[in-house]
């Protein structure tokens, strides 16, 4: 897994090439653990994720809740076997998803 961070002022774009599952998903929490200080708006950036697991689910699912108090979080780009797995985890009513 690849993970690219752009900051605009307060806007924060993640981009997420790879998979997201139990490996990997250590890697993308402690990314944002640092990099959410300030940071009114985070766009994760899942159009070249192949999978996303539990896991990876609980990773967005801690940002959304950081964001909630903080800002908004935006999820772009999801391909259709990622937009699956949020549909049928529920995740489609949590996230926002463009």
């Amino acid at each position: 897994m690849t993970i690219t961070k752009t900051q605009e002022n307060d806007k924060l774009t993640v981009k997420i090439d790879g998979r997201l599952d139990t490996t990997t998903a250590p890697q993308l929490e402690a990314e944002l653990k640092t990099a959410l200080d300030g940071v009114k708006e985070l766009v994760f950036d899942i159009s070249d994720l192949a999978y996303i697991s539990s896991a990876g689910l609980r990773v967005l699912l801690t940002a959304q809740k950081a964001m909630n108090k903080q800002g908004k979080m935006v999820v772009s780009g999801a391909n259709e076997a990622v937009m699956e797995i949020f549909e049928v985890t529920g995740f489609v009513d949590i996230l926002t998803i463009e």
